[in-house]
């Protein structure tokens, strides 16, 4: 079987590929407010495209694939395309991130399909609060987890955003929430991704606090999940529930990083927090063959960078999330 090297000995085997820019939410540590500068539908890269991409990324040794945006559920038909993404030689994981504001009328589909895991973002459990992060409504959310646990995706994974001041005060009751729920619990340390209208620095919030202050109350002991991800995981004692940090400001990851990300208009990112990046459209669009396509590829990974630069460069990514696909 193939593998995908970076120059630095790390296997690539996990693709995070973004569907859409777009989203029904604004959340206001993604997306700026009256942000409008997405990408037009004929950039984005067709089904027929992705499939190539995907296809050679498989064949280079890629195993993992999540489906993302943007929203990846604004996406029209996109059961259809994680089917035949699901069909490809290589690809035995396809999972999915999602808000989950249009869960609950495609689970099923989802599920059907060949996604087999579903992360969630749910930064607050309080209406009104949730309103404010996302402008969106909180009742859909939870319309959408439950059906995707009532179609019987294993597990659920709740992605919690923790910001001081906004919502770190939620942190013992988005566990608690989870026990009840029988869902997987990741906290995410606030990035610093473009300029969004809220602060990375002024409401970062290190996840070793937030750990220390779950152990005062919970028996945290070695958990772990499976996935291609970057969170490290404990268990509560006594519970099934596993709990992620995810910390790429106070104890990055970058020594295990086994990832690239392909944005909606088929440029392939190397790291979250570099600028390294080849674009694969004028390729595919200019009749490119499966094998140069993976030799594209291959020239890509050759540049993947060893670390990002968050704490040294914070103001070096100029690029929103949503662009860069989550």
């Amino acid at each position: 079987m193939k593998q995908l090297i970076d120059p630095f000995g790390r296997p690539i085997e996990y693709v995070r590929l973004s569907v859409t820019d777009r989203c029904d939410l604004r959340c206001n540590y993604c997306i700026p407010k009256g942000f409008r500068d997405f990408e037009e539908p004929e950039d984005w890269l067709t089904f027929a495209e992705i499939e190539r991409v995907i296809g050679a990324f498989g064949r280079l040794g890629v195993t993992r694939i999540r489906l993302t945006g943007g929203e990846p559920l604004v996406r029209k038909d996109l059961p259809g395309l994680a089917a035949r993404l699901a069909a490809l030689p290589g690809i035995d994981d396809l999972s999915l991130s999602t808000n989950a504001t249009h869960l609950d009328k495609h689970a099923v589909a989802l599920r059907a399909s060949g996604v087999s895991r579903i992360n969630a973002s749910l930064d607050s459990l309080r209406t009104d609060r949730f309103k404010d992060i996302t402008q969106g409504k909180l009742d859909k959310v939870l319309a959408g987890l439950m059906a995707a646990k009532a179609a019987g995706f294993s597990p659920v994974k709740i992605n919690m955003v923790v910001m001081a001041g906004v919502n770190d005060d939620e942190v013992e009751d988005m566990v608690d929430f989870c026990i009840e729920h029988d869902f997987t619990l990741r906290f995410i340390e606030t990035m610093p991704m473009g300029t969004t209208g809220l602060s990375a620095s002024e409401h970062y919030v290190s996840l070793q606090l937030v750990r220390k202050r779950l152990e005062k109350r919970f028996d945290l002991i070695p958990g772990v999940m499976p996935g291609g991800g970057p969170a490290r995981y404990v268990r509560v004692a006594g519970t099934e529930l596993r709990i992620g940090f995810i910390t790429p400001i106070s104890q990055h990851f970058c020594e295990t990083c086994n990832r690239v990300r392909l944005s909606v208009d088929g440029t392939i990112y190397l790291c979250l927090g570099q600028d390294d990046k080849l674009e694969l459209r004028p390729l595919l669009r200019a009749g490119a063959t499966d094998q140069d396509i993976e030799q594209a590829i291959l020239t890509a990974i050759a540049r993947k960078p060893e670390r990002h630069e968050f704490g040294d460069k914070p103001e070096q990514i100029v690029r929103f999330m949503s662009m860069t696909g989550g």
